[in-house]
């Protein structure tokens, strides 16, 4: 046999009673888009028609390579969904065949009863056991026990050295990953189940490297049959590196790799190794690329003692993806129309999308009638997927794809997202000296530079300009966005993007509504020169320096008039005239009263303390004596400086600053009595005696 070719099917001719039969699917990503009104029940649709697989072709048992959940933790009604398709394939009065050999307490979740492998709990009818381990979207690391489903027998779990999350560095952690498999027997057959849930792949690099993964197996274990999976990345992913194929161990007989999304089911012979490796995909698409639009399959593995068996298994409910690539400017070439006629543009890609549509409704026709053929019931027509990716390098403008895609509503299940542009990444000399001298960063897809010289040449600011420019923004101004986008990142401001887009909407829509009814088709003109608008006079304000400061500082003036007591530092003006040969001291904390009106009662008493905004009123020593109109100085704060300060809020404090002090040091000081409780004959009397000491400064 070539090492090319996949092994002969070898297990037809052998006693069923020793054939252990495995349907095998990876990456179901249940809930996936699970709000969509369209696409919203695609993910539980095919893992239905999986278990009906299962059960159509009597298997032993289920074999999932990881992600079977979207997310982490999935909404209660895609849960519900899950429990209740489980209950009605996987459980029933079928008796398993299957003889477990291992330990049935390794991987018990810690306080329940229940066993680890489910089939052998009495109190649980199981027809067809389903063993799981998670991926990088389910992963249940951290969650307990409630982070697996007790229909599933969760495997493939580990935990890493505690010492990993404060030691980064995985080459001084002592241990490494310990894999204990699941023994299964059937007839002459014996199978070794090995799961290694997610990791991150550099750390599952690093581990296979330095030969620290450990495989508990059998003394006999060249007469196992030992099935690997795992739910890495098998080609790198920038930045996400690739875990080697080549590394694992040679007493592996199948590798079942998940995490893959293109259907590569036929087992593929690994160089220098006894091993194949099976990727049976994603059973719904995630993502319009490439990968996905391949024809989706399950396998059905068939294993006689150290021989085996892959059949792939179509899907009849994963709707036909069909994806288009053109280069605009070099088709205006062929079909003689002009890039900046949005007409003509417009027309060429409607015919474009609408030959994919017919390709991907004839691809149905197909499917539907082959299976007709072999007694399958006929299946109604889905809406298709279709993605046309359209290069649009020297073009001028494009029009609204979101736009564009609302004509096709109804024939199609992503109108929304039907056209993709993009600009290649291979720049002209002359795009690249075209670049703003505002913005002397190089690009980091320069094919010229190095990988170190990108890395030092990289900046978010320009990244976030380069893509913003490259998706030719019909509605937002690039400078406002990009601003709020480095907000964003720079200073963890988590609302800024929503503000931004929540005013420059509310911003164009005044500007609509003032130009009265507008035509459908004058539109998006009307929407362009509100957008120029509004973009240039946001650079406007932001070289005026006003961008982004007034807001904040109103409220923090505001506020001011609304404290009960305030330390600021006041700064003396150079309005008066005076020249220092020294340096000026810094600034003291000074006591400033609230600029309003401020009147305070003391019982039993007929003293009235009144504090006016820009006046400094004495304190009447006697009690007995009737208030005076108290005298007003005549110099008045330097307010200017006393609001650029920012408002603190803190415990009123003593200041003990003499006349002399202040005189010398050429810096007035304000101090008031306390307010409120404090207001005793005592407190009136110290409050006379230090503003006796105020040295006023004038600000004119």
């Amino acid at each position: 046999m070539s090492d090319n070719e996949a092994p002969p099917a070898t297990t037809r001719n052998a006693y069923q009673e020793d054939i252990i039969k495995i349907l095998v699917a990876t990456d179901n990503h249940i809930g996936y888009l699970e709000r969509d009104p369209i696409r919203g029940q695609d993910s539980i649709n095919t893992f239905k028609e999986i278990l009906q697989l299962a059960v159509k072709h009597d298997v032993d048992m289920i074999l999932l390579g990881g992600d079977l959940f979207h997310e982490n933790r999935p909404s209660r009604d895609c849960l519900y969904q899950v429990m209740a398709l489980l209950r009605e394939y996987t459980l029933g009065d079928k008796p398993v065949q299957l003889e477990l050999l291992s330990n049935p307490d390794d991987g018990q979740a810690e306080g329940y009863s229940f066993p680890a492998v489910n089939y052998e709990d009495p109190n649980l009818n199981v027809a067809i056991p389903v063993f799981s381990i998670h991926g990088n979207h389910d992963d249940p690391q951290g969650a307990g026990p409630q982070g697996a489903l007790w229909l599933i027998n969760y495997m493939g779990k580990f935990d890493l050295p505690l010492s990993s999350a404060s030691n980064p560095n995985p080459v001084e952690n002592d241990s490494g990953i310990s894999i204990r498999p699941v023994l299964l027997r059937k007839g002459q057959t014996r199978l070794g189940l090995y799961g290694v849930g997610n990791v991150k792949d550099a750390r599952m690099h690093f581990e296979l490297r330095s030969n620290r993964v450990r495989m508990y197996m059998p003394g006999d274990k060249e007469d196992w049959f030992n099935v690997l999976v795992v739910h890495q990345n098998r080609v790198p992913h920038p930045p996400t590196p690739a875990v080697p194929e080549g590394l694992f161990d040679d007493c592996i007989d199948l590798v079942v790799w998940g995490h893959e999304h293109d259907c590569r089911i036929v087992p593929e012979p690994v160089a220098g190794r006894p091993y194949h490796i099976t990727q049976p995909g994603s059973s719904v698409a995630t993502s319009l690329g490439e990968g996905e639009g391949l024809e989706k399959h399950v396998a059905l593995l068939q294993i006689h003692n150290k021989e085996f068996e892959l059949k792939p298994l179509p899907l009849r409910t994963v709707r036909p993806f069909m994806l288009g690539d053109i280069f605009l400017a070099e088709a205006a070439e062929e079909e003689g129309f002009d890039v900046s006629d949005q007409i003509a543009v417009g027309k060429f890609l409607r015919a474009r999308v609408n030959a994919l549509i017919d390709q991907a409704n004839q691809l149905w026709d197909e499917r539907n009638a082959h299976a007709v053929e072999e007694g399958e019931v006929e299946l109604p027509r889905m809406l298709p997927l279709v993605r046309l990716k359209v290069d649009t390098t020297n073009v001028p403008a494009m029009s609204n794809p979101i736009r564009f895609g609302q004509e096709f509503t109804g024939r199609i299940a992503n109108p929304r997202d039907v056209l993709s542009f993009h600009r290649s990444k291979a720049r002209s000399s002359a795009s690249r000296t075209a670049t703003s001298v505002d913005q002397p960063e190089l690009s980091i897809d320069d094919p010229d530079l190095t990988t170190s010289e990108k890395l030092a040449k990289v900046r978010v600011q320009t990244l976030v300009q380069e893509y913003l420019a490259a998706q030719e923004l019909q509605v937002l101004g690039e400078a406002g966005m990009n601003e709020a986008i480095r907000m964003f990142v720079e200073k963890d401001d988590g609302w800024a993007i929503q503000t931004h887009v929540s005013s420059a909407l509310r911003a164009l829509m005044k500007g609509v509504q003032e130009n009265g009814e507008v035509d459908e088709e004058e539109l998006d003109d009307v929407l362009v020169k509100l957008k120029e608008q509004h973009n240039q006079e946001y650079l406007e304000k932001a070289k005026m320096g006003k961008t982004g400061k007034g807001k904040g500082k109103e409220k923090a003036s505001a506020a001011d008039s609304d404290a009960d007591s305030m330390l600021m530092d006041v700064d003396i003006g150079e309005e008066d005239g005076s020249d220092f040969d020294e340096p000026v001291p810094p600034p003291k904390k000074r006591k400033l009263h609230p600029r309003k009106r401020l009147h305070q009662q003391r019982r039993g008493g007929g003293k009235r303390l009144l504090l006016e905004s820009e006046e400094v009123t004495e304190l009447d020593e006697n009690d007995d004596e009737e208030d005076e109109a108290p005298p007003k100085v005549t110099k008045r704060t330097n307010r200017a400086a006393v609001l650029s300060q920012p408002a603190k809020k803190a415990p009123a404090k003593k200041t003990t600053t003499t006349q002399g002090k202040a005189s010398s040091s050429g810096q007035g000081t304000l101090s008031f009595a306390p307010s409120g409780r404090s207001s005793t004959r005592t407190a009136a009397a110290r409050a006379k005696g230090k503003m006796a000491n105020v040295v006023e400064v004038d600000s004119d």
